[in-house]
């Protein structure tokens, strides 16, 4: 995932907005503690996604893949007094990590975290969600996308992560036969075609694609 000379990197992170305290022991405790610590939304990539929920203001956010926390807690800085935040994974293991974390932030009452298939527990929260973010299992993302789109107001937000994958995506051997790769590029063409939607596809990290519903 590293498209730019660290140099770069480190010269964006120096000059973008700091993590919490908090946020930085969760980077630090992923890194340390946590199989996979590439999955953590980081530090510049974390706050890309706080300044969007920012300008958004959303009332009701919702977040598919949670990992330990990140990512959702860098959302809710944007939300409304009353909002809630809605965060949905498969891996119970990580569970008591995550409430441990969404215990100690100022935004506690606001986060609620669910266990179990996306596909089901989404439709049982039935919000009109005004920001999506859809970090989770890469074949489901159009499933997801769909799921959520048609229950979301005009100027909603639906951001997806990874979808350049390591650069994957624009090599058609490696979206023939690697899976993931094809799905996430099949998804980038579909939001790019879709008529309900303005998007645009950022290459922060590991790529966000940016859907604003019409």
């Amino acid at each position: 995932m590293e498209f730019l000379p660290s140099h770069i990197d480190r010269y964006t992170e120096e000059h973008t907005r700091a993590e919490s305290d908090l946020l930085a022991e969760i980077n630090r405790s992923t890194h340390a503690e946590v199989l996979k610590p590439r999955m953590l939304s980081g530090h510049l990539q974390g706050q890309v996604l706080r300044m969007l929920s920012m300008m958004q203001r959303p009332k009701y956010i919702l977040e598919v893949g949670t990992y330990t926390g990140y990512a959702a807690l860098c959302l809710a800085e944007g939300l409304v007094e009353n909002g809630e935040l809605h965060t949905v994974d498969n891996n119970e293991e990580l569970a008591s990590r995550i409430r441990g974390f969404f215990d100690r932030s100022e935004h506690a009452g606001k986060l609620h975290l669910h266990i179990g298939d996306a596909q089901a527990v989404i439709p049982r929260i039935n919000r009109p969600w005004d920001l999506v973010f859809i970090d989770a299992d890469k074949e489901n993302y159009q499933t997801y996308y769909d799921l959520v789109l048609p229950e979301m107001p005009s100027g909603g937000l639906i951001i997806a992560d990874n979808v350049l994958w390591s650069g994957k995506v624009t090599d058609e051997d490696e979206r023939k036969k690697d899976v993931d790769t094809g799905a996430l590029h099949a998804f980038n063409q579909y939001v790019h075609a879709d008529e309900r939607v303005d998007n645009v596809l950022f290459p922060i990290r590991d790529g966000l694609m940016v859907a604003r519903k019409r």
